[in-house]
């Protein structure tokens, strides 16, 4: 159905956000570290009309459920409304003017999949309300406050890193964020020759449950430990070690400390064209995820076991973890070999045909009906 035929009226405006896949630096971004995304082409579209009433009425193409709101507070709605209407609580908590609005919700960014479905959801409702009220506020820092309707409506404890890839990405490029400061910087993302294969594990991706809540909590309980502000503050990670007695907390801090090399490293490398050796780091930081973070699942090991030996670059897993997508950079005349090997591997394990796409660095939030 069309905005007009659920409505009785056209829209003000037409609005969408990307999903994300995050080429490196994976559980780094809630310990004030580094991150690599990028933005895809799939993503979250929003046709919205201002509404007098100061009502939030939300229609969505992907779910039978509706939602009606009229003073969204936390607690008041749930599902994956609770995205889009958060993003409107949190707009006034922080002072801006937003009033009411009817919106339809559109995707082509599979759910469940770790490519950041709900931060694409966000930020297309985040730029619709501004440009409805013309609200001005800095990208950053509306980065900010999508992420506050992430934690403090839905209950999610997600770091900086999804809102910020899907408002300030730009074509071609990952984007460098330090998640302390807030600082960018566009990386040319280069793949002449090469693909950036997304492995979609078929696993269903949930993040608001005790997984994702726990490994947040380890990582604050050893910078605590250690006397630190964040584990981003490790300068001498054996002495940290050392520190720490507890072994899962030993592991944890392993995890974040190597990853931010490896974001490091495939910056310096990607500013050098050389775009291929990122492999290497991509599977170091998966078996990272699943040695030391202890993040991922059956579905992810094998896709990225049978992409390498298809001969892929290198793979890891990607998002949060406990199921969603893999990452396999791939010699473009090798695809057909790599998802031949790991459709294979899925049917002789009797799991669900995995999806494949392939992802190309893209442009971030925007207004489309112009």
């Amino acid at each position: 159905m069309s905005f007009d035929e659920i409505y009785g009226r056209g829209p003000d405006g037409v609005w969408r956000a990307p999903g994300r896949v995050n080429l490196i630096g994976e559980h780094t971004d809630y310990n004030d570290g580094l991150v690599l995304p990028f933005a895809l082409g799939q993503g979250v579209t929003v046709s919205a009309a201002r509404r007098d009433d100061g009502v939030f009425e939300l229609r969505s193409l992907q779910a039978a459920e509706t939602a009606t709101v009229q003073d969204p507070v936390p607690g008041s709605i749930g599902g994956w409304a609770a995205y889009a209407v958060g993003v409107a609580w949190s707009l006034r908590a922080a002072g801006h003017p937003v009033g009411g609005a009817s919106l339809l919700i559109d995707a082509d960014l599979p759910q469940g999949a770790g490519l950041s479905s709900s931060a694409a959801l966000e930020c297309a409702v985040a730029v619709a309300l501004c440009d409805l009220y013309d609200v001005r506020v800095p990208r950053p820092e509306l980065a900010r406050i999508a992420q506050r309707a992430e934690n403090d409506f839905v209950g999610m404890p997600c770091g900086i890193m999804d809102q910020s890839a899907s408002l300030l990405c730009t074509e071609g490029h990952a984007l460098l964020l330090d998640c302390r400061s807030g600082l960018s910087a566009q990386v040319p993302l280069d793949l002449s020759g090469l693909t950036l294969l997304v492995i979609d594990t078929r696993a269903e991706h949930e993040l608001v449950d005790g997984g994702y809540a726990s490994r947040r909590a380890a990582c604050e309980k050893a910078a605590e430990l250690l006397g630190m502000p964040a584990l981003r503050d490790v300068t001498d990670l054996g002495e940290a070690l050392s520190r720490l007695e507890d072994p899962v907390l030993r592991r944890r801090t392993q995890h974040v400390v190597t990853e931010n090399h490896r974001v490091e490293a495939a910056v310096g490398l990607l500013r050098a064209g050389a775009v291929a050796e990122v492999g290497a780091l991509l599977t170091a930081s998966h078996l990272s995820l699943r040695d030391e973070f202890e993040v991922s699942w059956p579905e992810a090991n094998v896709a990225v076991e049978e992409s390498v030996h298809a001969g892929a670059r290198g793979a890891r897993m990607v998002g949060g973890g406990f199921g969603g997508s893999v990452i396999a950079l791939v010699p473009s005349d090798r695809v057909p070999r790599v998802r031949e090997a790991v459709a294979a591997a899925y049917a002789s394990r009797e799991w669900p045909e995995p999806r494949f796409l392939a992802a190309a660095p893209s442009e971030g939030a925007r207004r489309v009906d112009r």
